[in-house]
C-alpha cells in the first residue's frame, strides 16, 4: 500500500515532518528546533544548511515509520512564508544566511518606494503592500550588500524555503508554488500569474534568479532515490497560512480561518475573484489547482506565540508556554494592564514596521498573572482590529476556525469568541498547516479527485466556543486596548 502521505512542515522555530494516512489521521511525527540568529536590531536570520539537515533527518524518520519509500504515495511541503534562501546551483549549499520573514532591514527601502509613489501600483499588481515583511526587498537588499552572491554569477539560485527544500530533495529542480510566489512582491497575481517584469525591475531582482511557478497540487519532481531508499513524488506545496486554510476546509468564499503560531494570520477565502482592499489588507493566492486559481483576503499579525515565548525565554516570567493559561484564569481581569506586542513592528491593518511594543497600566497591584493575561488578551484585540478591517472591505465573518500552537489554549479560544462576538471553532487536531499540505499532496497523487473532496474526507472533528461576555465589558476592554494602541502608533 502506498496510501501514506509525508508532510514537511518547515516553520520559523522548528522543522517537523508528519506522517498521515489517506483519511488524514496522523501516524507519527519528528521535530527539530531551528535556531534564530539576530545579528542586529530588527535583523532575523536562519542557517539554511541547518534547516536542510533537520528536514532530512526528520523525513528519514517518517519514511522509516511508513515502512520505506515504496509505502509513501507523496511528499507535501508547507513552509514559513517570505523567508528567502540563497544557494549554489551546483552544490545546493547556501551562500548566505536565510533572511527571515520577521526581518525589518528593508524598512528604509520600502519607505523610499512608498514616498516615490509606487505602492498603489505595487498593490494592484501583487496584492501586497510595500513592507519589509515580503520577500522581494529582502532579495534586492542581499544582492546589493552580500558580495558573495554577486560573485556566484550564474551559480546563484534564490527562492523561498519550499523552493530550496525541493532543490535539495530532487537534486536540482528549481520551482516554487503559486501561494508562496504570491508573497514575494514579484508576482503579478492577476492574469496568468507569472513573475512581473516591472515589479522585478522596481525592486532590483533579476528574473533569471527566480524559480518556475507551479500549481499547489502539481507533481514538481521526485526525491533523489539515495536520500530515502527510493524515489518519492513531491505532489503538493503551499505557504503555511494557505495550507492551514486548506486544512480547515475554508475553500468557499467567506469561510475564515485564523492561525495563532509565531504570528497570527487570518485568511478569508474569496473564490476565483481576486479581492480588493481599501483597508490595507492583502490579496493573496490561496491555492492553484491545475489552471484554476483561487484567492484569499489576508490580515497578518507579526507577533502571537512569539510573545509568549519572549515572556518565557526573554523575561523569565513563565516557566512554560502552557503556564500562561493558568495565570490568565487566576485573576478576575487584566488589572488595567495592556500589552501592545509590537516586538517586530505592527502588521495589518496598521503596517508600522517602526512601532515598538508597550506594556501599560502597571501599578504595585500588578502581578505576573496580569501580564500573562494581557499577552493572551492582545491576540483577541489584534483579531478584532482585523475583523473591523475585513468588514470595511465587505467581508463579514460568520465564524472563525482557529488553529496553531496557541489555539490549544482554551482560555484564549474563549476570549477570542468573547471579543469577536462570534463562534470560534477549533479542530481537535490543531495542526491544520500540516494537514492542509497532506490534502494537497493526496490530491496531487490522485488519491482524491480534487482538493474539495480531500478536505471533506480528511478534516476531523472540532470543538466550538460561543460568546459569553457582557457587551459593556467587551466595549470597556476594547476601549482600553485602543487607548494603549494609539499611544504606540503616535510614538
Amino acid at each position: 500500500m502506498t496510501e501514506k502521505i509525508i508532510v514537511i512542515d518547515e516553520g520559523t522555530t522548528s522543522t517537523r515532518t508528519m506522517l498521515f494516512d489517506v483519511e488524514g489521521t496522523p501516524l507519527g511525527s519528528a521535530q527539530r528546533e531551528i535556531r534564530q540568529h539576530y545579528p542586529g536590531p530588527g535583523l532575523v536570520e536562519h542557517d539554511a544548511a541547518e534547516i536542510w539537515d533537520a528536514t532530512l533527518a526528520c523525513t528519514r524518520e517518517m519514511v522509516a515509520r511508513a515502512g520505506g519509500a515504496d509505502r509513501v504515495a507523496a511528499i507535501g511541503i508547507t513552509n514559513q512564508r517570505e523567508t528567502v534562501v540563497f544557494w549554489d546551483r551546483q552544490t545546493g549549499q547556501p551562500l548566505a544566511r536565510a533572511i527571515v520573514w520577521q526581518d525589518r532591514r528593508t524598512a528604509t527601502a520600502c519607505a523610499a518606494l512608498k514616498e516615490a509613489g509606487h505602492e498603489e501600483w505595487v498593490q494592484q499588481a501583487s496584492g501586497l503592500l510595500l513592507d519589509p515583511y515580503f520577500s522581494g526587498t529582502k532579495i534586492g537588499w542581499a544582492l546589493k550588500h552580500w558580495p558573495q552572491l554577486r560573485e556566484a554569477g550564474d551559480r546563484l539560485a534564490v527562492g523561498t524555503i519550499e523552493s530550496y527544500l525541493v532543490y535539495r530533495l530532487t537534486g536540482g529542480v528549481h520551482v516554487t508554488d503559486a501561494s508562496n510566489a504570491s508573497r514575494t512582491l514579484l508576482m503579478d497575481i492577476n492574469g496568468d500569474g507569472g513573475w512581473d517584469d516591472g515589479l522585478c525591475d522596481l525592486i532590483g531582482v533579476p528574473m533569471a534568479l527566480l524559480p518556475e511557478i507551479a500549481g499547489n497540487t502539481a507533481t514538481v519532481g521526485t526525491t533523489d532515490p539515495a536520500l530515502f531508499g527510493g524515489a518519492i513524488p513531491i505532489c503538493g506545496m503551499a505557504g503555511d497560512q494557505q495550507a492551514a486554510t486548506v486544512g480547515q476546509a475554508c475553500l468557499a468564499p467567506g469561510q475564515t480561518k485564523a492561525t495563532f503560531g509565531t504570528g497570527a494570520f487570518i485568511l478569508s477565502a474569496s473564490g476565483t475573484t481576486r479581492p480588493q482592499s481599501d483597508n490595507r489588507l492583502l490579496a493573496t493566492v490561496l491555492v492553484q489547482e491545475g489552471d484554476v486559481r483561487s484567492y484569499a483576503l489576508e490580515g497578518s499579525v507579526f507577533v502571537a506565540g512569539s510573545l509568549i515565548k519572549w515572556l518565557r525565554d526573554g523575561l523569565g516570567l513563565l516557566a512554560s508556554a502552557g503556564e500562561s493559561e493558568g495565570l490568565a484564569r487566576s485573576v478576575a481581569d487584566n488589572g488595567g494592564v495592556y500589552l501592545v506586542p509590537a516586538l517586530a513592528g505592527l502588521g495589518a491593518p496598521h503596517w508600522r514596521p517602526d512601532a515598538l511594543a508597550a506594556l501599560s497600566g502597571l501599578s504595585f497591584a500588578t502581578a505576573k498573572a496580569h501580564v500573562a493575561r494581557a499577552a493572551l488578551e492582545a491576540q483577541a484585540y489584534q483579531a478584532h482590529d482585523l475583523k473591523s478591517a475585513f468588514a470595511a472591505d465587505g467581508v463579514d465573518w460568520a465564524e472563525v476556525r482557529i488553529d496553531g500552537g496557541m489555539a490549544a489554549n482554551d482560555w484564549m479560544a474563549q476570549d477570542l469568541a468573547d471579543m469577536l462576538d462570534l463562534t470560534v471553532e477549533r479542530p481537535d487536531f490543531v495542526e491544520s498547516t500540516a494537514l492542509g499540505a497532506a490534502m494537497l499532496a493526496a490530491t496531487g497523487a490522485g488519491l482524491y479527485p480534487d482538493l474539495a473532496s480531500a478536505a471533506k474526507a480528511m478534516r476531523g472533528t472540532a470543538t466550538r466556543f460561543t460568546p459569553a461576555l457582557d457587551a459593556e465589558k467587551r466595549k470597556t476592554r476594547l476601549a482600553g486596548w485602543q487607548s494603549a494602541l494609539a499611544k504606540v502608533l503616535a510614538s
